[in-house]
């Protein structure tokens, strides 16, 4: 079950630039800049109440992000949702007939295992289900 919006990402081409943007915008400087190596990406983490705007940079020519600015421009990428138990939830949606673009949880920016849902299964919009990695 969906606990509440974690955040939304927006693709952007510079991040220096687009911290720059949202820290007026928003009136408050980004709290953490990740690199996370394996989706070829950098992100930047702006709290907004109890969610937050994840701005992602692409680090090399074939990442994700890369081909979404290059297909559509800079934009809302996806939506995320918190949640308790990520692969009681990823079960129940493939259950409910949706298409996981993961078989399994990966570990994702900001301390979370992150997994996708592909946008045809969700109205034209990418999901990130997210749970906060919990240390043993």
């Amino acid at each position: 079950m969906v606990k509440n919006l974690e955040h939304i990402g927006i693709a952007v081409k510079s991040l220096q630039d687009s911290n720059a943007l949202f820290e007026q915008l928003l009136g408050t400087p980004h709290y953490k800049i990740e690199e996370v190596a394996s989706e070829h990406v950098r992100t930047s983490f702006f709290k907004t109440g109890e969610s937050k705007i994840e701005l992602l940079e692409a680090t090399a020519p074939e990442s994700a992000i890369a081909k979404y600015i290059e297909k559509r421009g800079e934009g809302i990428h996806h939506i995320a949702f918190e949640v308790e138990d990520i692969h009681a939830e990823m079960e129940r949606l493939r259950n409910e007939g949706y298409r996981l673009l993961n078989a399994a949880p990966k570990r994702g920016a900001d301390n979370k295992l992150v997994c996708f849902i592909h946008p045809k299964s969700a109205n034209g919009v990418l999901v990130e289900l997210c749970q906060e990695i919990r240390e043993e």
